[in-house]
């Protein structure tokens, strides 16, 4: 057991190794890319750099997997699909760097994918996959994808790498060039957004201890105390994160909070809460004065959300642990549902979603709103704020999921999100609504309803 347990430590050893790992245990399990990536960043394995690049390796590799695929496929002689996932992965990983990584020189891209494959399979193995990807470093500019005029889906779906049942929603809502625009954006490699914890550190000297760190930073548009940085591994290992002076949010999720809009001595509840920044951010809002209620139902998840409250210093949190679709609690003043959801308007920044999820998840994450949206009905009261809110751009699971609500509950009316945010980020209907291509943020929608007096 030893003996094999080394040999597989072995076998993944190095920043392409690992990355074939992530890749593969992403592949072949439920797991996801995030909690993979974090476990490593997480070792003294690697230096920054190394961090940077294991980064930049899982993350590109998932947002151009279908490209990568449909160049393999039309050099490799066989059956490409029939690969194992090690290799198959080995070949993706050094197919990205060729393709994608400038700074990189194909031949030690080559050497790595070929030295892991050497271990895996042996030499016979090796030798085939080195002819494939020397094939392909020569021939780049040979390369041809599916052109849009001879069928849009599937170029889309290729050039742009997003599962084909995707691609055919997008583009029957909003037209071929919409999509593209869309499907560009997911692929960007993402800023990271902080939020600025004021108590904490005030603003200036917070963006004065970044420059000292040598972290450029940009100032969100819409939120004023939320800034980017670009993506960096280990900022949680930082200083200033541990002493809490800011949490890692998208300006969509703090649009979230202004529209909640709690104020000093409320009590707020959210139901579904890990890993808790908006019931943090809400807190802050509130300054420190009142009562948040972190609900979820798992108690792993709540410690983290205590230790966060810890960091930030956030003493009005409380942790209950139970399900947000039954849950009884005494009538609050604000209920925030950040429902569980398809994730689709975040793709830039976790990619694996595009191939963890299927057509038919939609319809099952719609049921399981509708039954948390019911409960925290019941959990607001009368002249109280009920918030939902989502991390995606699919009507059923947005705009379609509230209408039927109000359809079923008279007793709740729209407060238009105008009162609250810039009226470009509304939808007519009175909903934040946004989106990657056009707001430089996360897709995302919120709808903020009161329950009449």
């Amino acid at each position: 057991m030893d003996a094999d347990f080394e040999e597989i430590q072995d076998l993944y050893k190095g920043v392409r190794g690992t990355a074939v790992k992530i890749l593969t245990r992403v592949e072949r399990t439920d797991a996801y890319l995030d909690k993979l990536l974090d476990a490593e960043m997480g070792s003294n394995d690697f230096n920054p750099l190394d961090k940077r690049l294991l980064n930049e390796l899982v993350h590109g590799v998932l947002r151009n997997l279908l490209k990568l695929d449909w160049v393999l496929t039309g050099f490799y002689h066989g059956q490409y699909s029939k690969v194992v996932p090690n290799v198959r992965n080995a070949l993706r990983v050094g197919l990205y760097q060729i393709l994608f990584l400038t700074r990189i020189p194909h031949h030690a891209a080559v050497n790595e994918a070929v030295e892991f494959v050497k271990k895996y399979r042996g030499q016979k193995l090796a030798d085939t996959i080195n002819g494939l990807l020397r094939n392909i470093a020569r021939n780049i500019e040979n390369i041809r994808y599916p052109l849009s005029a001879n069928d849009e889906l599937q170029y889309l779906s290729v050039v742009h790498s997003h599962p084909v049942w995707m691609v055919r929603r997008w583009h029957s809502r909003y037209g071929f060039e919409a999509t593209e625009s869309l499907l560009k954006s997911n692929n960007i490699r993402p800023f990271l957004t902080l939020r600025h914890n004021a108590m904490r550190i005030d603003f200036t000297t917070f963006i004065n201890s970044l420059a000292e760190l040598g972290i450029d930073y940009r100032r969100c548009f819409h939120m004023e105390n939320y800034i980017t940085v670009r993506n960096l591994p280990n900022i949680r290992q930082t200083r200033i994160f541990l002493d809490g002076h800011f949490t890692v949010q998208d300006e969509s999720a703090g649009l979230v909070g202004r529209l909640l809009d709690p104020k000093r001595g409320d009590t707020v509840y959210d139901l579904c809460s890990a890993p808790g920044g908006k019931a943090l951010h809400a807190a802050e809002l509130m300054k420190n004065e009142g009562r948040v209620v972190a609900v979820d139902k798992y108690g792993t998840r709540l410690n983290l959300v205590q230790q966060s409250a810890e960091r930030l210093g956030v003493s009005i949190l409380e942790c209950v642990e139970g399900d947000a679709t039954e849950i009884d609690l005494p009538p609050a003043d604000k209920v925030l549902v950040d429902a569980p959801c398809s994730g689709l308007g975040v793709l830039s920044k976790k990619p694996d979603i595009k191939w963890k999820r299927e057509p038919d998840d939609i319809q099952k994450l719609v049921d399981i709103q509708r039954n948390i949206l019911e409960n925290a009905a019941r959990l607001v009261r009368p002249g109280g704020v009920l918030l939902y809110s989502t991390c995606t751009i699919e009507p059923e699971e947005n705009a379609w999921q509230i209408t039927s609500f109000l359809e079923s509950h008279p007793e709740f009316e729209v407060d238009d999100a105008r009162k609250y945010l810039s009226p470009q980020l509304v939808s007519p209907e009175g909903f934040m609504e946004t989106f990657p291509q056009r707001h430089r943020m996360d897709g995302a929608f919120a709808a903020r309803l009161i329950r009449k007096e």
